[in-house]
């Protein structure tokens, strides 16, 4: 089984969040909206959050000066055809709203009570809704994803403790 990992970066300024809006994509023929970001490079496989600077700064042109509060606060796992996807997500604010256009996609600022509307990934919805609900948690929470009895897509979510194990 392989495995895939990809960091995730929602960028907010005031109310505004920075989505782009992809028209399709290797894996999708239809147009959906996501975060900033993509999959790891083989050295950053440690360094998620090096991998989610570099994402930001190809596909929007901000770089890690401009961005404050940046912070890991979620962990998503999930098993897509075969495969099983990691994916790093953070949140941080932007100083300015000027970005460079992307050849990955639309790069639009969306009032966040506008998020929950947009055509995401279920995991990404299942992501943006927690935080929206709980947006002053420290804790870092990975989320897997699995299915209800009628085979509908659920998640659940538990927070990461530091741990003694020995």
């Amino acid at each position: 089984m392989e495995v895939r990992q990809m960091a995730t970066a929602f960028l907010f300024n005031q109310d505004d969040v920075l989505m782009m809006k992809k028209a399709r994509s290797k894996l999708f023929n239809f147009e959906f909206w996501g975060g900033i970001g993509g999959h790891l490079e083989f050295e950053e496989l440690n360094f998620p959050m090096k991998a989610s600077y570099r994402e930001i700064e190809e596909e929007t042109g901000f770089i890690k000066s401009e961005i404050e509060n940046f912070r890991l606060k979620y962990i998503l796992i999930e098993n897509n055809s075969g495969e099983i996807r990691q994916q790093y997500v953070y949140f941080g604010e932007t100083k300015h709203r000027n970005y460079i256009a992307s050849d990955e996609g639309e790069l639009f600022w969306i009032d966040k009570n506008e998020l929950l509307s947009l055509h995401t990934s279920k995991l990404i919805k299942f992501t943006i809704e927690h935080y929206l609900d709980n947006p002053n948690q420290d804790d870092i929470l990975v989320g897997t994803v699995t299915v209800n009895n009628e085979l509908n897509p659920q998640i659940q979510w538990a927070t990461i403790k530091e741990t003694m194990t020995f």
